[in-house]
């Protein structure tokens, strides 16, 4: 926590100094399920923060509540078409109850740190055709509650089309080193995310997406389906709060999700 907090104080003075250049138009993570293919501006810090997150996920035998705030992601643009990322979950509270007994587990703590690396390939302000490479990896910090308690890796392509008309496409395939469901080893895990972005009016735009993703955990193969409707506001150049809602399509999925948060350029 201390050496994020230190993070942030050395990246604002690198933020001062691209002030006196115009931005491009702020291009979020939040919301959504998927991610973007655009980068932050060189010299330019982002701070997007999930201020609320409750995912649901129950069958015959039990429901669990999932609960998260202080999920923040710490975004750096190093070169006009290449950008850092930090992040980290603050706070995570998961309860289980038993239906039949009626017995409730509950479990909480902080989550694990990831650092990913955006470079661009195309239009790094997401006009037009628009594309890039996305490694990352998952540090073991975080306890058992929301933790994985081994370390992860990936890779997405984010792919996005500006079709005109305050439309756009997007579709993001992904590939992962994910944890094992025991918190050991690694396992292969596989799939994308498509969606449609349009826009409401010159400060509010929405999203709506879906998420298909295969997961080969030796303890058992799974394929989460999801869809989700996201919006964003922005009243001002450097800031946007949002929403969103995600609900899960099968069996192998959660629920429903409900999340907010907000964003802010410096």
């Amino acid at each position: 926590m201390k050496r994020i907090w230190m993070l942030l104080v050395a990246l604002m003075p690198v933020a001062a100094l691209a002030q006196a250049e115009e931005p491009r138009d702020l291009c979020a993570d939040r919301p959504g399920l998927g991610t973007p293919a655009c980068t932050v501006d060189k010299g330019r810090v982002v701070v997007e923060l999930g201020l609320g997150d409750w995912t649901r996920e129950q069958d015959g035998q039990s429901r669990t509540d999932t609960i998260q705030t202080g999920d923040m992601l710490v975004r750096l643009g190093l070169a006009d078409h290449l950008e850092a990322q930090i992040g980290w979950t603050a706070f995570g509270h998961v309860r289980t109850r038993d239906r039949m007994s009626g017995v409730v587990d509950s479990d909480s703590g902080i989550g694990d740190v990831r650092v990913a690396l955006r470079r661009n390939l195309s239009n790094p302000d997401a006009s037009g055709f628009s594309v890039a490479l996305m490694p990352y990896a998952s540090l073991p910090a975080g306890g058992s509650a929301i933790g994985d308690g081994d370390w992860g890796a990936g890779l997405l392509v984010p792919v996005s089309f500006d079709i005109g008309h305050g439309l756009s496409l997007e579709w993001v395939p992904e590939i992962d080193a994910a944890v094992d469901e025991d918190r050991s080893g690694r396992h292969v895990a596989y799939g994308s995310v498509a969606g449609l972005g349009f826009d409401l009016s010159d400060s509010l735009s929405g999203t709506i997406e879906a998420s298909l993703m295969r997961d080969d955990d030796p303890t058992g193969h799974a394929t989460e389906a999801l869809a989700g409707l996201s919006f964003g506001w922005q009243p001002s150049d450097d800031m946007q709060f949002d929403i969103g809602v995600n609900a899960g399509l099968n069996a192998d999925s959660p629920d429903g999700e409900v999340y907010f948060g907000v964003v802010r350029r410096f």
